[in-house]
Formats: structure tokens, sequence, C-alpha cells
């Protein structure tokens, strides 16, 4: 009788232990939608950018600033929607972002004219502050010695940049850009009503905190401000590449949109790939010494963008894609290690900095465009940005003592 109960006792205990882990790859999968999905929304208007420049007689400047706007507002919205996930949960907070990218992914069919374009471009850089909430809701499933892979799996969902990039022009080319865009629109609504019904917040014993409290490790904890830099660097650079690199192609290389969006595409491929690995490797060898690879590679391979021959620029291209995938996953990785009870508040902050990264170069490449003549002074300056990151790298964490895994030092 006692056999028997204990066998049913120990039955449970691994039933509740498979559901577990099935809970947490459940919530993995479903969070890595959600930002996929909304990642899409985010890159439309890059995707489309080929076209609607020729449609709208844009200049390389109002182009770079049409596809630039929805990164400055998903950047600094990543900061309160960040803390609205820690307080309320990611199921609620994403749903809601969902629901809403529905409508101006709707209106992009509808208008006309730049100005038009411009007002639909801030409603849609809500899409981005997704990123945050993702991180918040998928890293309470996981304990932190796994957080870096799962992040690192999480932020495969950047691939909905190359769905868009590649699937916006290819599907306007069939059906024109109206039921493109529509199409996307009826993708996030369904996937939102999805999401609202079947996914769950992991359990969370603290208690509600005070926006004072939320705020402090942004005034108390310098190394938010450090990973906010090397975001700045590496989710910047993943940013400002893909949602420029259309129209590179197209200027440089005479690519047609088709085309431009397929290499485009490839781009955001490889650096989505490369950053589960990214958070894998950290996971196993420290999140600065992946850092370390990113910065340092970077420098070469943004030499190579500027030497004006396609065999190279790809090769450059496809480099930086690479490291700056392996560089997000190692980001991510130190987010929870540094920041283990604040991780959605702080991923605001640094991934605020991320698309802050993505929304200055394209406008900086469009000022030399349109000023010199030539794209090189901007790929300049992402090499001699990688250096810096590289320094600050060295002297706050290479140079220092570790903390402990799952020790917050946030009052540090």
């Amino acid at each position: 009788m006692e056999h028997g109960k204990r066998l049913k006792r120990e039955v449970g205990r691994q039933a509740k232990k498979s559901m577990g882990l099935t809970a947490e790859k459940k919530a993995l999968m479903m969070g890595t939608l959600a930002f996929t999905v909304a990642f899409a929304i985010w890159g439309l208007l890059a995707g489309l950018m080929p076209i609607l420049k020729k449609e709208l007689a844009l200049s390389a400047a109002q182009a770079s600033l049409l596809v630039a706007v929805p990164v400055i507002l998903g950047s600094l919205g990543r900061i309160p929607v960040g803390m609205l996930a820690d307080r309320f949960g990611g199921r609620i907070v994403f749903s809601s972002i969902l629901f809403f990218m529905a409508a101006p992914a709707f209106a992009l069919g509808l208008i006309h004219g730049y100005n038009a374009f411009l007002l639909v471009a801030v409603f849609l850089g809500v899409a981005g502050t997704s990123f945050s909430v993702g991180v918040s809701f998928v890293s309470r499933w996981f304990p932190p010695e796994k957080q870096g892979t799962a992040l690192g799996i999480y932020g495969a969902g950047n691939i909905g940049q190359s769905i868009a990039v590649f699937g916006a022009p290819v599907l306007a080319s069939w059906l024109g850009i109206c039921w493109a865009v529509w199409t996307f629109a009826a993708i996030a609504l369904v996937y939102a009503f999805f999401f609202f019904a079947n996914a769950k917040d992991a359990e969370w014993h603290l208690p509600p905190k005070s926006f004072k409290e939320m705020t402090r490790p942004f005034f108390q904890a310098p190394m938010s401000w450090v990973l906010s830099l090397f975001y700045f660097q590496t989710f910047g650079g993943f940013v400002a590449l893909s949602i420029y690199m259309p129209m590179l192609l197209k200027d440089l290389f005479q690519l047609t949109p088709a085309d431009a969006g397929f290499r485009t595409a490839m781009f955001v491929v490889l650096a989505t790939a490369a950053r589960p690995l990214g958070g894998w490797l950290a996971d196993r060898f420290g999140g600065e010494k992946i850092l370390a690879i990113t910065f340092l590679g970077l420098i070469p391979c943004a030499f190579m963008l500027s030497l004006h021959d396609f065999g190279y620029f790809t090769v450059g291209s496809l480099g930086a894609a690479f490291l700056v995938g392996l560089g997000n996953g190692g980001v991510f990785r130190l987010v929870p290690e540094y920041f283990p009870k604040e991780t959605g508040t702080v991923t605001g902050l640094v991934g605020a900095a991320g698309g802050m990264g993505g929304f200055f170069p394209p406008l900086v490449l469009g000022y030399f465009k349109d000023r010199i003549g030539t794209y090189d002074p901007g790929f300049y300056l992402l090499a001699a940005f990688a250096a810096v990151c590289m320094i600050f790298l060295y002297f706050t964490i290479i140079g220092k003592h570790r903390p402990v895994p799952g020790v917050t030092t946030a009052g540090a």
C-alpha cells in the first residue's frame, strides 16, 4: 500500500516536471512567434521602400527618415513597455501590442503622400517595443544558466524583418501594395487573439514595484548603460543595415527591389540564426568573450562595405550580420545575469539603446549620400564605434571581476 502511494507520488512529480518543461518550451515558442509577427510589421516600410521611393520621388534623406521613424518610437517605447511587462506580465502586454499593430499596418494600404506615410510610420514603431515584453515574458520561465540560450532563441524572432523585406515586395508585385500590407495586418490580428487565448505568464512571486523602484537601475547601476552601449552597436547595427540594405543594394549595384529584398532577407536570416548561437556560446564561455569577437570582427567588415565591390560588400555585410547576431545573444546573456530582478525594465533601457542605434545610421547614410554622393563615411563610423565598444568592454567587464550569476549588482 505504502509502496503504491510512493509510486503514485513519484509519477505525479514526474508528470509535473514534464508539464513544467512543456510549459517552458510553449512559452518560448509563443513568445518567439509573437516577436516574429511584431518584427515583420516593424519592417514593412523598409521592405517596401525601394518601391515607395520611386513612386513618391523621395530623396535619400527622405527615404532614410521614413524607414527610421518606426525605429525611434520602437526604441524609446521599450522602456515604459518593459516596465509594464514586469508589472502586468507579458501575456496581456504582448497581446495588446499585436492587436494595436494591425491598425497602422492596414492603414498603409489606404494612404497616399509622404506626410501620411510618416504619420503611419510613427504608429508602426509600437511594434518595436515588443522586444522588451518578450524578454520579460520568456526569461521568467528559465533559470539564469539557461537564459542566454532561451533569449537567443527568442531573439530569432528577428527573422520577422526578413519576412517583411522579402515578402512585402514580392506580395506587392503580385497583389499590389494594399493587399501586401493587409496580409501582414491580418496575421498580426489573428496571432493577437491566439496569443491572448493560449499564452501563460510564469509564476512570479516578487511584489509589484513602484515607478521609482523600477527606474532605480537607470540611476544607480552604471552597468545598465554599459550594456545599452553594447546593444546600441550590435542590435543597432542589425536594424540599421537590415532596414537600409534594400536601398543600398539598389543604389550601389542597381539591383531590382525583389532581388535587393531577397539579399537583405539573407542578411537578416544569418543574423537571426547567429543570435541563439551567440546566446548558447555566451552561456558556456561568457557574454563578454562573445562581444569581444563581435566588436573586433566588425571593424574589417565595415571597411569591406566601403570598397564599392559587390563581392567585398557581400562578404562584409554577411560577416557583419553573423557578428551582430552573436553580439545580440551575448548582450542578453549579461542582462539577466546582472539584473535578475529587473530584467524587463533593464531590457527596455538596453533595447531602447539598440533601437536608437538603428535610428541614427540610416539618417547618417542618407545625409552623406545627398551631400557628398557616397555612403562611405557612414561605414567608417561603424568601424570606429566598434573600436570604442571594445575599449568599454575591456575596462568595464573583461578587466574586472564578474558577478555571481543570479545575484543582482543593480546597485553597484
